[in-house]
């Protein structure tokens, strides 16, 4: 996603929430229906930029992960 790749982008996030959480789970953790997050996240899906990062954050909480961003030069 951080380089341009939305759709590989999307299908990676679908599949570690599958993997890891779950779209039930998740629903839950936020308040938001599952069908709808894994509306966001397939081929078709736009998710916005306060529904994408409130994701990362619950995937965060869930699995105690911190993702860091840096540049490369």
């Amino acid at each position: 996603m951080l380089s341009g790749d939305m759709e590989t982008g999307k299908i990676l996030m679908r599949d570690y929430i599958n993997a890891t959480i779950g779209f039930e789970e998740l629903g839950a953790m936020m308040q938001k229906s599952p069908k709808s997050l894994m509306r966001m996240f397939g081929t078709k899906g736009n998710p916005t930029i306060s529904n994408l990062f409130g994701v990362i954050h619950a995937l965060q909480q869930r699995e105690e992960t911190h993702f860091e961003v840096y540049t490369v030069h």
